[in-house]
């Protein structure tokens, strides 16, 4: 069995994709498999490849999913490939084979365990995506630069800054993923980008958490005045906003 292995990143997966389907052509797609990194526990007898990012081979992967099959399968694919469960890239490369093959109607095949699984990752991160544009939390910094930082399982960033270059167009801001230490950064009128970033820069910032500013402690006074003592629940609060999800959310 032959693994092909990389960073958790977009790119890298898709490069992945690529090399794997090249070799399985001539192997068979049975002998490939993909791993992300770091790999605990290789097995003695299988082959290991590490694979770094290839931008022409991402456009011609991405490019044969919106052609080939269409563009709904490739959000599919796309939200896969930002999700933490460990069978996530195989189930995008098992929903690939089946969509090759079948075309555009894919994506309505549920009885298709492959497409059936990719749904089901496809919505759990949409789900998570959606939790945290409804609790991420901005500190000011010299009124120039709003900071936001969150801890998500999947790699859901992305989907979070596109939410809020919708709203926030006209402000700098940057969104900081503290699990993988790159952040979404947004200047003002400007397109998102992702920068990744050094020890001393994710120090930096994460200090920057704790100044806080005038709107964090309005927002901590008027969480504090609207509740009533005897409504609470915390048993509801806990299945509407999980106790993992809060750790940047400034009201707790």
């Amino acid at each position: 069995m032959r693994y092909y292995t990389f960073r958790d990143r977009f790119e890298d997966i898709m490069t992945a994709i690529y090399d794997g389907w090249a070799w399985a052509l001539e192997n068979g797609h049975e002998n490939v498999g993909f791993l992300k990194e770091p790999i605990l526990e290789p097995r003695l007898f299988d082959e290991y490849v590490h694979v770094d990012a290839d931008y022409e081979k991402v456009r011609k992967v991405v490019r044969s999913i919106q052609g080939s099959i269409s563009r709904e399968a490739y959000i599919c694919v796309y939200y896969a490939a930002l999700s933490v469960e460990e069978d996530s890239i195989q189930a995008i490369y098992d929903f690939l084979r089946v969509g090759f093959a079948k075309g555009s109607e894919v994506t309505r095949m549920l009885t298709i365990p492959a497409v059936e699984r990719i749904m089901k990752i496809r919505k759990r991160v949409g789900g998570e995506a959606h939790f945290f544009r409804e609790f991420a939390r901005f500190t000011s910094v010299d009124n120039r630069v709003y900071v936001c930082h969150l801890e998500p399982k999947s790699n859901v960033i992305m989907l979070v800054a596109n939410h809020f270059a919708d709203r926030m167009p006209s402000e700098h801001w940057m969104i900081i993923d503290d699990v993988r230490r790159f952040a979404v950064v947004h200047p003002m009128n400007q397109d998102n980008y992702i920068r990744y970033l050094s020890d001393s820069e994710f120090k930096t910032l994460k200090e920057i958490e704790e100044m806080g500013d005038r709107f964090t402690d309005m927002w901590k006074d008027f969480f504090n005045v609207i509740g009533i003592k005897e409504r609470e629940n915390y048993e509801c609060q806990r299945n509407m906003f999980p106790i993992w999800m809060r750790k940047h959310a400034v009201e707790f």
